[in-house]
């Protein structure tokens, strides 16, 4: 039984969720009004109630003074009555043997009771009493008067009371229909605002039109919404831009290997459907052709990594750790001397703790070092250097190549941005945007410089954070150990 009554509340929510803000205003303002309304009649009614029996009680007594008066002159037994005027006021004498005289034509009064009887035998100087029966109530007061009292009644009459009543009924009508009329049109002005913002975003979402600002109207919270609004638009346009640039710079730098690619393998089909592989190609011509292809399958796999990497716009999907940076700067070496055997990798690395996405970061440095080996002689060592500045972890990758020219120092993190004079060396102008944008995703900060020996000096500053507990290490020139 308790299991369909709990159901009810929860219906009723449902329902009042489904409602519109226009139709739960007008509701609220509906509501608000009647149950004013009610309250303004239940006070009004008890204030008017206590005055009209204020007033009747005044007056009996007023009345019996009179009556007592004339009675105590008269005697009880003998004062002659005001005749019964056939509606209003009824008297009645009780004399000292406890019987009553009351006008010829008077309705009956209820009997005398024992508080009534207490007055006359001299118990008691007067009493106000009332009595509701099924059919008459009645006011009743009773003053000491001779030997016996004297009794004024009044028919009780709620008449005045059910005509205010059903006055203020019908005012109340009144006002909760004007209530909801009034609240339905200030919800529809008020909401005229959200109606226009509405439709705005809902124009947007069949255009798939961007560039349109919704005008910002109205005040308060509306015009926060709407400058919300406004502010996600942008930067959904932001966001649409980049990737139309992204998508035609990555259009524009696959066109290059994948010609080359589908030129030499064309060639190899075609000398092969002939029959002529081995005469038209010598096994020098023919190995040189298939390390063509190897090189350019391997850019062209770097190449669509780096542009997945960097299409996936963050990297929020890798929790962030408390992280020693030396670690993934090792990490990253090592990494990096596998792919370019040929390259010296020197480091010099001290613990510096820092709060960050370590895979992201091991891919940032692994570029770094990757763009020095490019341009670093064979004879010559990359250096790789990690201290601790102030409260900034400071990464530094220098390289003896030729270094970068002043006109390209601007540009240098740009995607697909490559110099002229790396034209011919392999990679696709991706690695140090990625750089970029995993270092402004820690909060950092790189830059570009050039260093003592002649050469790039890239520099990553990213803010240190307190280590989780004191660490010793021993820095050695090509790695680091914990002792």
């Amino acid at each position: 039984m308790s299991r369909p009554a709990a159901r009810e509340p929860r219906r009723l929510t449902r329902w009042w969720r489904r409602r519109s803000l226009r139709t739960r205003l007008t509701v609220i303002a509906a509501t608000a009004i009647a149950v004013s309304v009610f309250v303004a009649f239940q006070v009004a009614s008890e204030l008017l109630g206590w005055e009209l029996q204020d007033t009747a009680e005044n007056q009996l007594r007023a009345d019996s003074r009179v009556l007592a008066t004339t009675a105590e002159r008269a005697g009880l037994a003998r004062v002659q009555l005001p005749p019964y005027p056939g509606a209003g006021r009824l008297v009645r004498v009780i004399l000292p043997d406890g019987s009553t005289r009351t006008p010829a034509g008077q309705p009956a009064l209820p009997p005398v009771s024992e508080h009534a009887g207490r007055v006359a035998q001299g118990a008691s100087a007067d009493l106000m009493e009332s009595n509701d029966s099924d059919d008459d109530g009645y006011l009743i007061y009773t003053l000491r008067a001779g030997d016996g009292a004297v009794q004024v009644a009044h028919v009780a009459d709620d008449s005045p009371i059910n005509q205010f009543g059903f006055g203020m009924l019908l005012i109340g009508l009144l006002c909760v229909v004007g209530g909801a009329l009034v609240g339905r049109t200030v919800a529809r002005t008020g909401l005229a605002p959200i109606d226009r913002l509405t439709a705005a975003a809902v124009r947007v979402a069949h255009t798939r039109e961007l560039d349109a600002d919704i005008p910002d109207e109205g005040g308060g919270e509306i015009r926060r919404l709407i400058q919300s609004i406004n502010d996600m638009l942008a930067a959904l346009r932001d966001s649409r831009r980049a990737q139309r640039l992204l998508a035609e710079d990555a259009a524009h730098e696959l066109k290059t290997p994948l010609t080359s690619l589908r030129l030499n393998v064309e060639l190899l089909i075609r000398l092969d459907q002939r029959g002529t592989l081995d005469s038209a190609l010598p096994a020098e011509s023919r190995t040189r052709l298939l390390n063509d292809l190897g090189a350019q399958v391997a850019e062209l796999s770097t190449l669509v990594a780096e542009l997945t990497d960097l299409a996936r716009g963050d990297i929020s999907d890798e929790s962030t750790e408390l992280l020693d940076l030396a670690d993934v700067v090792v990490a990253a070496a090592t990494r990096a001397r596998s792919r370019m055997p040929d390259i010296e990798v020197a480091l010099d690395v001290t613990s510096v703790w820092v709060s960050g996405r370590p895979a992201a970061l091991e891919r940032a440095v692994l570029n770094l070092i990757d763009n020095a080996g490019k341009w670093s002689p064979a004879d010559q060592p990359v250096q790789v250097r990690l201290s601790a500045e102030g409260t900034s972890a400071v990464l530094e990758v220098d390289d003896a190549g030729p270094g970068i020219d002043a006109a390209d120092v601007p540009r240098v993190f740009d995607r697909f941005y490559r110099a002229d004079s790396a034209r011919a060396l392999p990679g696709s102008g991706l690695g140090l945007s990625i750089v970029q944008r995993v270092v402004d995703a820690h909060g950092g900060r790189a830059t570009v410089a050039r260093s003592a020996r002649g050469g790039a000096l890239l520099r990553v500053d990213l803010p240190a954070a307190a280590p989780p507990a004191p660490i010793d290490r021993l820095t050695t020139g090509d790695d680091t150990a914990v002792r």
